[in-house]
């Protein structure tokens, strides 16, 4: 139900009370991105070919069409479960639209045309409701059909080099040697169709999950907010450019790529006459791939060094080592990280890990100095780093089946040792009935 009151609760009900639910949204999770890989592969596969040339140049219009309706109608999901990451995700892609190079009276009604009103709430849940069920499956359908109607028309792009220089010679196969699409090709695609619908049920069931995190909430930033990682490169772009800029840019790129086939007029689709298109397009998957990576947290984006170790430990959202701990062996007490707890092997993992993520974040002014073992390098001036930290683990029972898990760090200013240049107390619960102990293993083989 496309309300901000009832949406989130669905989601427990369809995870929870319905038959197989969590296999059916893992599933349909999956699914969404494997189609977004399969037809960026296609359209990749497509310009490698030259397949894109005379004739063919309506066809690639209509098949880079329908790569950005993809990701639009998988990213327009995005929002559905109101949990905190697809409002967040969404709320990035918001102030995007609203930095756009255009007039402000016209950013300011797009946002308002997208978002559904002054702020994101019941009306922009409905909206992308609606464009996820109904606009953009509409508009997928029409342009696969006419996509479709164009590959029957020219037929099959013949390996470059099996076509004379400026030939289209498709509908040019001798009889004998077409393959024809009932029932060679129809078989072969219900073949493949039912190995690739296997291959999603196993991986749905085994490897892959579709997280639910905390219901949306407009005052409760989380740490790091990452776009789906299709468009992460997006994020990454953010990152060292303008926002205008970017937004301007990515739209002119889309438009670039759908032309691209009326202004690039060689003849030739011979791998060998196509150095230059080829070298290009090589190096602007090298490019995409930097952007993916620049999307993700670890480029350019991290807050005060004890939040990223208490966050990394405890996270706002998900599982982490010490949270799937299972609760016979939260003991009650206060550890220091790399702690070794006899007959305790999971709480002693989580120590190590405690211990490793302290040693990252941390340095020290008195060589040899270690933290669980590991040694901690020299501080530098400059570093984002706890000089010389102290940090225990602290579990409490709070109530029956409710533990209370603390990460507690502190660090003395060097210059003023009156004073701390880092305090933080970060606090999880974990209920026994919470599960958390299956999601981590499955998520992390070794919690």
């Amino acid at each position: 139900t496309p309300s901000p009151l009832i949406a989130y609760s669905n989601m427990w009900n369809i995870l929870s009370n319905v038959p197989l639910g969590q296999l059916m949204r893992n599933m349909h999770r999956l699914g969404a991105e494997v189609m977004v890989l399969v037809v960026a592969m296609h359209m990749l596969r497509t310009f490698i070919t030259g397949s894109y040339k005379k004739p063919r140049q309506f066809t690639w219009v209509t098949g880079m069409l329908l790569l950005v309706l993809t990701l639009l109608l998988s990213f327009s999901g995005y929002l559905l479960p109101w949990d905190q990451l697809s409002y967040w995700a969404l709320t990035v892609f918001l102030s995007g639209a609203e930095a756009a190079p255009a007039p402000p009276v016209v950013n300011q009604n797009i946002l308002l045309i997208l978002q559904g009103g002054p702020s994101l709430g019941a009306g922009g849940l409905l909206r992308w409701y609606l464009l996820h069920v109904l606009l953009m499956p509409l508009l997928l359908g029409i342009f696969f059909f006419v996509h479709y109607y164009k590959v029957v028309l020219h037929g099959f792009s013949l390996p470059p080099g099996r076509e004379e220089i400026g030939e289209d010679t498709a509908k040019r196969v001798p009889k004998n040697e077409r393959t024809y699409f009932i029932p060679d090709i129809l078989t072969s695609e219900v073949m493949w169709v039912s190995l690739l619908s296997l291959f999603l049920v196993a991986g749905a069931l085994w490897f892959w999950d579709a997280p639910l995190e905390h219901h949306a909430d407009p005052v409760v930033t989380p740490l790091h907010v990452v776009a789906p990682w299709y468009l992460s490169w997006s994020q990454g772009w953010l990152k060292l450019a303008d926002k205008t800029l970017v937004v301007g840019f990515i739209p002119a790129l889309m438009v670039a790529f759908i032309v691209m086939p009326y202004f690039e007029v060689g003849k030739s689709r011979r791998y060998a006459d196509r150095r230059v298109g080829l070298s290009v397009a090589m190096l602007f998957m090298a490019f995409m791939f930097v952007s993916n990576w620049m999307g993700t947290p670890r480029f350019r984006v991290q807050s005060s060094p004890d939040m990223e170790v208490a966050t990394s430990l405890l996270p706002q959202e998900g599982v982490s080592p010490l949270l799937g701990i299972p609760p016979e062996f939260l003991w009650e007490g206060e550890y220091l990280p790399g702690q070794e707890i006899e007959d305790n092997p999971h709480l002693t993992y989580g120590l190590e890990v405690f211990a490793e993520e302290m040693a990252k974040h941390s340095c020290t002014n008195y060589p040899g100095t270690t933290i669980g073992g590991i040694s901690l390098v020299a501080c530098q001036e400059g570093d984002n780093r706890m000089p010389d930290p102290y940090a225990t683990l602290i579990i409490a029972p709070v109530q029956q089946d409710l533990m209370r898990i603390t990460v507690h760090i502190e660090a003395l200013d060097p210059a003023n040792t009156d004073e701390y240049l880092y305090s933080l107390d970060w606090t999880r619960y974990r209920h026994t009935n919470s599960n958390y102990e299956e999601e981590c293993a499955f998520v992390n083989k070794s919690c």
